[in-house]
């Protein structure tokens, strides 16, 4: 078997290839960008139905001009079809597996994830990964973590294959390198359930004394993955004492258990609380932690990176499970020119942009055209274009461009987080989200509901007086929208409702599971849309409660 540090220097080796590619777009973007165009249009004509566009010269100009702006509605019934019969619907670049995807904010959406497509993929795996390598030397000297984003347990009756697992988007060469490198086990996604598979990737992390760097999406869900351990404490000492799973035997009898004592007797006198020292002895060589570190992950991220204070922090640039715009590269976030074709919409003026026309100042809302055989998808988020490398747009996240549109106030996710940034937060409490909740005003009509969460040892009601100011605050600034302002005016609208209490984001995570959303996807938004009723530890308090729900 190969070493852990031989596979880091091999993979290394075989990243650099792909780095070189990167690096020349830098001088010739327009060109390759057309090319890459033409090359995902050829597959698209060869399966769709004839069009003279896609029999010409493949020209940008044509294409934008002929080829509407889309979103996954307009693609769901020939995934559907194509997934049912197994005939390719939309390119002719044979579907290696459907990728599961919640979004933010939807129900579940299957990406068609094809042999082009992996590839283009790969094109940013590739420079992203040396620039890693580069940066953060140490994590060559361990192990790693890549997170897994497993699908519902209702789901996972519809076959392992489909599963989200990081690897799979990896070539075959660089996968069966980085296994050898990797703390915990693809299999763990295998488990029955989700609570099963948290327990497995807990109790592997817990093992891998030379966990070098930890990779997930979400900083909540890594801040989950902590909690868990002083959770499950007990048990993961006695898995790592015995080399057994225990009670979890039957539902985890796939995977070997790991057995680790050190480990097993630094959790036993451990008090289960969230200790920089204690993760510090746990994990001494962790040299990374990557996650989304901008708009309203930024606090999660920043407490994150105060309970791993040993490791370095990377934010993750703009990655959707439909294609990837940004990677992080020096200190910059650059599009990812080797995977995509892509297009940008000017929220100012409407226009559509090539990449190579790209203006630093501008904001735009990133389209892409790629291998899936999706054309023109908007992926609903917001960027800035801040400078070039090269020739190549640098572009900072902004946030989600959705709107919330409960009566016709038409509330954007930037505007609410640019509130968000610009309040005053005590260092012992952060905002999790906005609810834009069709039910969540006292009466049972359309409010906006800010939650915060507070840390355990403060009683909800020492913040009341916070939470009224907040609440107060967040009204008097949506007001300043004309359409908000003419809702309240209107009685369409209650005021802002602010919700302080313990344990209140990974009780909105626990919420968003419940409505079908896959764990690894959920973001913590700015804004978040929340048609029906809201769960009740954010719901309106009744009548002869305690009241620690403040209004405007």
């Amino acid at each position: 078997m190969i070493s852990t540090r031989l596979g880091h220097g091999v993979l290394r080796q075989i990243l650099r290839p792909g780095e070189r590619r990167f690096r020349a777009r830098q001088s010739d973007l327009e060109t390759a960008q057309r090319e890459r165009l033409a090359r995902i249009l050829r597959q698209v004509s060869a399966v769709r139905d004839q069009q003279a566009l896609w029999h010409g010269g493949w020209r940008w100009e044509d294409f934008a001009a002929s080829e509407p702006v889309t979103s996954y509605d307009q693609w769901r019934d020939l995934v559907s079809n194509q997934m049912e019969t197994g005939r390719q619907r939309l390119t002719s670049s044979p579907a290696q597996r459907y990728q599961p995807t919640s979004g933010s904010s939807s129900a579940i959406k299957w990406i068609p994830y094809t042999r082009q497509f992996l590839q283009e993929l790969d094109g940013a795996i590739a420079p992203w990964m040396s620039d890693l390598y580069r940066q953060f030397p140490g994590i060559a000297r361990g192990k790693q973590y890549w997170s897994l984003s497993w699908l519902p347990s209702s789901m996972r009756k519809q076959g392992s294959d489909q599963l989200n697992d990081d690897m799979k988007l990896l070539s075959t060469g660089k996968r069966i390198l980085m296994g050898q490198t990797q703390a915990v086990p693809d299999g763990v996604a295998l488990a029955p359930t989700s609570d099963d598979s948290m327990f497995a990737t807990v109790a592997c992390l817990a093992a891998t004394s030379d966990l070098a760097a930890m990779s997930v999406w979400s900083p909540t869900f890594a801040l989950g993955l902590l909690s868990n351990l002083g959770a499950w404490r007990e048990a993961l000492v006695e898995v790592l004492r015995t080399g057994s799973w225990g009670d979890r035997q039957q539902a985890l009898k796939h995977l070997e258990a790991p057995r680790n004592p050190a480990a097993a007797s630094l959790l036993a006198t451990w008090d289960g609380r969230a200790d920089p020292a204690f993760f510090r002895e746990l994990w001494p060589q962790l040299a990374l932690v990557s996650a989304w570190g901008t708009a309203s992950a930024a606090p999660w991220a920043n407490e994150l990176r105060r309970t791993l204070p040993q490791a370095g922090f990377q934010g993750k640039a703009l990655w959707a499970t439909e294609g990837v715009v940004t990677i992080p590269y020096g200190d910059q976030h650059v599009l990812a020119a080797n995977s995509h074709f892509y297009e940008f919409e000017d929220s100012d003026t409407g226009r559509i942009h090539p990449a190579w026309d790209l203006q630093p100042g501008q904001q735009v809302s990133p389209l892409i055209t790629a291998g899936s055989g999706l054309l023109r998808y908007r992926l609903g988020d917001l960027v800035e274009v801040t400078g070039h490398m090269g020739q190549l747009p640098c572009l900072r996240f902004l946030g989600r461009s959705n709107t919330v549109d409960l009566v016709g106030e038409k509330m954007d996710a930037v505007t609410v987080q640019q509130w968000l940034n610009d309040t005053p937060w005590p260092g012992t409490a952060q905002p999790v989200t906005v609810l834009g909740a069709t039910h969540g005003g006292h009466s049972g009509r359309p409010a906006y509901v800010l939650v915060v969460n507070l840390p355990q040892k403060e009683s909800p009601e020492q913040w009341e007086t916070r939470a009224r100011s907040w609440a107060h605050s967040l009204e008097d600034y949506l007001r300043a929208s004309f359409h908000y302002r003419l809702a309240r005016d209107l009685d369409q609208l209650e005021p802002v409702r602010c919700v302080c209490i313990h344990d209140a984001h990974r009780l909105y995570l626990e919420a968003c599971k419940a409505r079908g959303m896959i764990e690894g996807d959920i973001k913590v938004e700015s804004l978040k849309h929340w048609p029906g009723d809201l769960p009740a530890a954010f719901a309106p308090a009744r009548v002869g409660e305690k009241e620690v729900l403040h209004e405007a």
